[in-house]
């Protein structure tokens, strides 16, 4: 559907009366400060693991390598310290902290979170696994009559088994496969047996062996830790939303239907400028409506914030969604936010290119009308298997010419298997690519919103393009 001519476009930004040195400053700097708060919470990270393993040793935990029992039982001891020191942070990642938010942006720390889930169920199976052929081998006992004497003898044992149970059922409702079969709320509560894995793990950890006996140093930092993730999940997952959801008293003010299936929702409220939202930011919606109010939805704002108002435009996709185009009027709403990283803010140059397909386009908008974008400097590109998935088109194309940006609309079914491409068929038959599309891609920041498969081929192709991979931001549509 074209874009707008690049000379119109150039004369535009040097009418702004910056130079692109003075307008560089700012975003340089911003990146800076996120690296160098993102690089202290990793150190920290890794400090936590090297104090556990430093705690085991202060306490004589090389004694234990004189035979191999006690190598056994000192490595599945040293295998359960780490799995549990990385589970803790796990929780944290997905605490929704600002200052995890502020570093690494909401999808992302979810990402690692995810990606921690295998190896802290190995690290804590290893420790089940090993203490029981350990103490197995020490007492001279078949490992099976180790294991139920384990299990009726020692205090608060039968609770740990439980817990290392309930972890291995949220391992397995986090694989793909399983995933994809499950409701969110249904996963959402799942997970929530996470917290009950830690709190069944808590007692036996505290009332077996000496490590953790009263005095020690050991015991002090371990209550701290887990005191400390406790009290971070509190404020943050459950304080916090309420007292804004009080606070801020948001509405449905207006239900839109922008095509078949999809609706704008808009809301009003007080204070809401005290939100400290961004353009392309996102909230976690609950409407207050017979059967919806247990569904809780990820969705971007699709319009800049205003002072009493915001909106997000939605499309049916089950899960509680086809029920939200016939919200009243009037309905309550509760609020999770504003996360993420996907803003203005998060550029380190003054050129971006978004990418977006589908409903992904609403936060592309939001971040585009609010943005400092001088004329010429964000070129937004759109994928939709046809016309009728060109979501919220007008309203981005009258944008994109107010601000003088680049607009690019590529229509079109994908490619079938074996040609995995984000690019329509015919576009890439043709070898097509991002940078072919916008050869100063490897210079700009690049913002992708849309399907997890689609962004990920958009995210490696803006890798082969050069792109750093600091400068790539997205936000994918999946949990």
């Amino acid at each position: 559907m074209g874009h707008r001519g690049r000379d119109q476009m150039t004369a535009r930004a040097g009418a702004t009366g910056r130079t692109a040195g003075q307008r560089r400053v700012p975003q340089r700097a911003r990146y800076l400060r996120r690296a160098r708060l993102a690089d202290l919470l990793e150190t920290i990270v890794w400090l936590s693991v090297a104090l556990v393993l430093a705690l085991f040793l202060a306490d004589s935990g090389l004694v234990e390598f004189k035979t191999v029992p006690g190598a056994l039982t000192a490595v599945g001891i040293i295998a359960g310290l780490v799995g549990a020191d990385l589970m803790l942070i796990q929780l944290l990642l997905a605490a929704r902290l600002p200052v995890i938010d502020r570093a690494f942006g909401h999808d992302r720390a979810l990402l690692v979170h995810q990606r921690l889930g295998k190896p802290v169920f190995y690290l804590i199976s290893s420790h089940v696994l090993l203490l029981w052929i350990g103490y197995a081998l020490t007492a001279r006992l078949n490992i099976f009559a180790e294991i139920w004497d384990m299990f009726t003898s020692l205090p608060d044992m039968k609770v740990a088994y439980l817990g290392y149970v309930l972890l291995a059922v949220v391992v397995i409702t986090s694989l793909v496969l399983v995933r994809r079969k499950l409701s969110y709320e249904a996963w959402h509560v799942v997970h929530f047996l996470a917290y009950a894995a830690v709190l069944a793990a808590l007692p036996h950890q505290f009332s077996t062996g000496q490590l953790f006996a009263d005095g020690t140093w050991a015991r002090y930092y371990w209550l701290a830790l887990y005191f400390g993730v406790a009290a971070a999940l509190l404020i943050y997952r459950f304080i916090i939303p309420v007292v804004r959801t009080l606070r801020h008293d948001l509405r449905v003010s207006n239900v839109v239907i922008e095509a078949p299936g999809v609706y704008s929702i808009e809301m009003t409220g007080r204070s809401l400028a005290d939100l400290k939202v961004r353009g392309g930011q996102f909230f976690i919606w609950r409407f207050w409506s017979r059967g919806l109010w247990w569904h809780a939805h990820p969705f971007s704002l699709s319009a800049a914030p205003g002072i009493l108002r915001l909106k997000v435009t939605v499309r049916e996709l089950g899960g509680g969604t086809a029920e939200l185009g016939s919200l009243r009027i009037g309905t309550r709403v509760s609020i999770e936010g504003p996360y993420g990283l996907f803003t203005d803010r998060a550029r380190t140059t003054r050129r971006a290119v978004a990418v977006a397909a589908g409903i992904g386009i609403t936060p592309i908008i939001s971040l585009l009308e609010q943005g400092d974008f001088a004329p010429g400097e964000m070129t937004v590109i759109v994928r939709a298997p046809d016309e009728k998935g060109l979501y919220l088109y007008r309203e981005l194309q009258k944008l994109c010419t107010r601000k003088s940006a680049t607009l690019y609309v590529l229509l079109g079914r994908r490619p079938k298997r074996g040609h995995d491409s984000w690019l329509p068929a015919r576009e890439a038959s043709h070898r097509m690519s991002l940078s072919t599309i916008v050869p100063q891609v490897r210079d700009a920041d690049v913002f992708v919103c849309g399907p997890r498969d689609w962004t990920d081929l958009v995210v490696e192709d803006a890798k082969r393009a050069g792109v750093p991979r600091f400068r790539i931001h997205y936000e994918r549509f999946s949990w």
